[in-house]
């Protein structure tokens, strides 16, 4: 048999009110556990700010199995990011990546001791490159740059798949997403788009893509990121881009040409896609990933 921990909790926050849970168990790895470990982990897991005091009580050790995976449920990390390498091309009219060498190993060894060599890597390539992400300033010159949007809006966002394949129409509708709760959610649209065209010429056009209700809606809802494994959010076949425009001005940020949606489960996982802290940019690669426990 292994440990659990039982027990109820009070918490006040600093700036007035509280609230109170009975009867929580959490699996733990030894014969106890102490009362500021569970009260970390309470704060912690609920994500709580301006807390005061954390109160535990009645805990109990007790002796029963630990909470198991489900059958067939993956566990882990998945990466959500296609490879970006020299000369690919993510978007039509725009330049491929070129990576080359700056400092070869080669070059290097006549600035260092005999054994010793390093590479230093040259990248020239346009933003809009591999899986990336939009904020506001993309398309908005009073828009939040990439250095303006805060750490918290890129990294351990609660994330929920919408399944919307391809092969059943490619303008995905506001009804794909009514009835679900996507309010502070980073939604991810699975059409299977990109895990079967990426880097092939029918890639780029007659893609799916979001309506203008779809984000209209999404907007209303209150989702906080909205991704897809597409071309692009938007009908490129047009020179509007509502989905852009709607999202965007609402500070609701943008991931697109993302890979292995499949793999995810519907919920019950985090979202992570974090560029780099340029300033005077809307639009960078991003290394995305959920995280599934």
């Amino acid at each position: 048999m292994d440990k659990r921990v039982k027990f109820d909790f009070e918490i006040d926050f600093s700036n007035g009110g509280g609230i109170q849970g009975q009867d929580f168990r959490l699996d733990i790895d030894s014969d106890d556990i102490s009362d500021a470990a569970l009260a970390d982990y309470i704060v912690r897991d609920l994500r709580l700010l301006m807390v005061g005091a954390v109160r535990i009580l009645n805990k109990t050790i007790i002796e029963e199995p630990h909470k198991r995976e489900q059958p067939g449920r993956v566990s882990g990390v998945v990466d959500l990011s296609h490879t970006i390498e020299d000369g690919l091309v993510t978007y039509k009219g725009l330049p491929a990546p070129i990576i080359c060498d700056y400092l070869s190993r080669e070059d290097s060894r006549k600035f260092y001791a005999e054994g010793t060599e390093f590479q230093i890597g040259k990248i020239e390539m346009v933003a809009n490159t591999g899986t990336y992400l939009d904020c506001p300033f993309h398309r908005y010159a009073d828009g939040k740059d990439l250095s303006e949007v805060g750490l918290e809006a890129f990294v351990d966002i609660p994330g929920i798949v919408i399944r919307a394949p391809y092969s059943a129409g490619l303008a995905v509708e506001r009804s794909a997403f009514e009835n679900i709760d996507v309010r502070g959610k980073a939604v991810l649209v699975h059409t299977g788009w990109g895990d079967d065209h990426w880097n092939t010429e029918p890639y780029y056009e007659n893609h799916p893509f979001l309506t203008e209700a779809a984000a209209e809606y999404l907007r209303d809802q209150g989702a906080r990121l909205v991704g897809i494994d597409s071309h692009n959010i938007d009908n490129t076949c047009g020179k509007t881009r509502p989905a852009h425009t709607v999202l965007l001005r609402a500070d609701i940020l943008i991931c697109e040409h993302m890979c292995n949606l499949g793999a995810l489960p519907d919920d019950g996982f985090s979202f992570t896609a974090a560029p780099p802290k340029f300033k005077g940019v809307g639009t960078f690669p991003v290394r995305a990933f959920a995280r599934i426990p």
